[in-house]
């Protein structure tokens, strides 16, 4: 059911070129982002390396990547609100491109482990710049639609790397991804800045812009950016240990014929595009951001249960698992679309590009402490602590954060 305003509100503005490019930005960004988690196994057997040795060596080098995101969402966070969103998403591409171009070409550990935190700076940039240009340009009562498209679509770029990777080498897959990127640059240059942050600069001159430490200059601050990033970090739990370490679950719940943590990568994240083409509509449905999200959350925490319950005896059944808990933890438009809408234009690009960043930086700790838990309690223990630490924080912040469905954006902090 939709408001009497928002039914008046014409939907011919989501097919906007900035809308359209951003949704197509937001595609290689996942695409490039993925590959390596994709390819992991792959490229390190390709490396020498022995069975023992790509575990380690693939959390490190995946931690170099998160490492890069987190230090990517400071940059582009802080320059996107000082200098604009469009300098954002042309810089960020630039350097994600040619550096997973770059990966196609490495020979030792070391090396891509530096070309994957590069990648990360890089790709770190593209989703908070291009969900607060969307939402500042669309009118407020059809942003959710807007969020919601370009992740939705953004997301299927994932299953596009799998399927690369699947029928080409991994070498050639991260070519690919690198020129996809190269190519969307063309159609970058048509697209124009945000009008409220062309506003801010001519009508709040002498407003702080970018400011990073202003989320930590009180408790109040530091306590609601933190809880922007606990709302974040379990779609990455998903990705990061369902999927990345299926290899190892699999064969902890003697899957017959074991779990490819490829194929996972992919099922979740096909997931994810349907989940946040079903986010916006709920949201609208519902006329609130935090009961879409809590309720699509609890359904991600369930399925968690089963995949590590050991219930689920077959392969099939947990790629089928995968796919639904994709779906069901599809909430990041919403999220995002929220963080953009709780601060001002003069830090909302720094929020929004930060924040996800950060939540990607977590996978440092999670990884971290999955490696330090499993030798004690095993796999399955090791991701089920995680996952209630995890889904708890999530839950906590929910419950305290503020609502901001059909927010004006036109403020200042």
């Amino acid at each position: 059911m939709e408001t009497a305003t928002s039914s008046r509100v014409s939907l011919r503005s989501l097919f906007a070129l900035p809308v359209i490019v951003s949704a197509l930005g937001y595609f290689v960004d996942i695409y490039d982002m993925v590959i390596f988690t994709i390819v992991r196994v792959p490229s390190l057997e390709a490396l020498q390396l022995t069975k023992a040795d790509i575990s380690t060596a693939g959390t490190f080098i995946l931690n170099c990547q998160q490492a890069g995101l987190l230090v990517g969402g400071l940059l582009w966070g802080i320059l996107g609100d000082k200098r604009g969103r469009m300098s954002v998403l042309f810089g960020s591409i630039i350097t994600y491109s040619l550096t997973n171009i770059a990966c196609g070409f490495v020979q030792d550990i070391n090396t891509y482990a530096f070309l994957r935190f590069v990648a990360g700076v890089g790709l770190s940039g593209e989703i908070g710049a291009a969900m607060v240009l969307v939402s500042e340009i669309l009118p407020k009562e059809i942003r959710s639609y807007g969020t919601s498209l370009i992740a939705g679509i953004g997301y299927l770029g994932a299953g596009v790397a799998y399927l690369t990777a699947e029928y080409f080498s991994w070498r050639m897959a991260f070519w690919v991804g690198g020129s996809m990127g190269l190519l969307l640059l063309l159609l970058r240059v048509s697209v124009f800045e945000s009008g409220l942050f062309s506003s801010l600069k001519t009508q709040h001159k002498g407003v702080s812009r970018g400011n990073f430490l202003y989320f930590f200059s009180s408790r109040k601050q530091a306590i609601k950016y933190l809880r922007c990033v606990t709302v974040g970090i379990p779609t990455w739990f998903v990705v990061a240990i369902l999927a990345t370490f299926a290899n190892e679950l699999g064969e902890a719940l003697a899957i017959p014929g074991g779990l490819t943590p490829g194929r996972c990568v992919m099922f979740i994240y096909v997931g994810f595009a349907i989940g946040d083409f079903f986010c916006g509509p709920l949201s609208q449905w519902l006329q609130s951001r935090l009961k879409a999200i809590i309720g699509m959350l609890v359904v991600s925490a369930l399925l968690s249960v089963a995949y590590l319950s050991g219930g689920i005896r077959t392969a099939d059944g947990i790629y089928i698992i995968c796919l639904l808990a994709g779906i069901a933890t599809g909430y990041i438009a919403m999220f995002l679309t929220m963080v953009a809408e709780l601060y001002g234009t003069n830090l909302r690009n720094t929020a929004t590009t930060s924040v996800p960043s950060v939540v990607r930086g977590t996978v440092i700790f999670i990884t971290l402490s999955y490696q330090a838990l499993k030798p004690s309690v095993g796999v399955l223990t090791a991701a089920s602590i995680l996952g209630v630490v995890i889904y708890g924080l999530a839950f906590w912040s929910l419950s305290r954060m503020e609502e901001t469905f059909g927010k004006d954006l036109d403020f200042v902090e």
